[in-house]
């Protein structure tokens, strides 16, 4: 897999606003935010997309999962909801081909969204 943006935001390579991360997630701010909070959690395992999902462990699935809430709960979006959202391929809009979480929040959301 070719070397990605988030790939050097994760080294530190490339600045970036981070809000979160620990030893299996770095979480950091979308540069173009679609709501008052938007950040982005890209796990520090590679993967292109939550399609290949299915070949990583549980382990490293559920980290990912955790570190989204963590990020959440840093953010102090617990109390009012926020959504997380996973775009997959090209007519989902997926813009860099590494498996990243949005987290959106911080006002009431719109339904449906696209």
């Amino acid at each position: 897999m070719e070397e990605t943006l988030f790939d050097r935001i994760i080294a530190r390579e490339l600045p970036a606003d981070i809000v979160f991360e620990n030893d299996q997630v770095v979480a950091f701010r979308d540069i173009n935010p679609q709501a008052p909070v938007h950040v982005l959690v890209v796990p520090r395992t590679r993967m292109q997309s939550i399609a290949e999902a299915s070949k990583h462990s549980p382990e490293v699935l559920g980290a990912f999962v955790q570190g989204i809430a963590e990020t959440a709960q840093t953010l102090g979006l617990e109390e009012n909801g926020y959504r997380v959202v996973f775009n997959t391929g090209k007519d989902a809009l997926q813009t860099v081909p590494y498996i990243h979480a949005h987290i959106l929040g911080g006002r009431r959301l719109a339904w449906p969204p696209g």
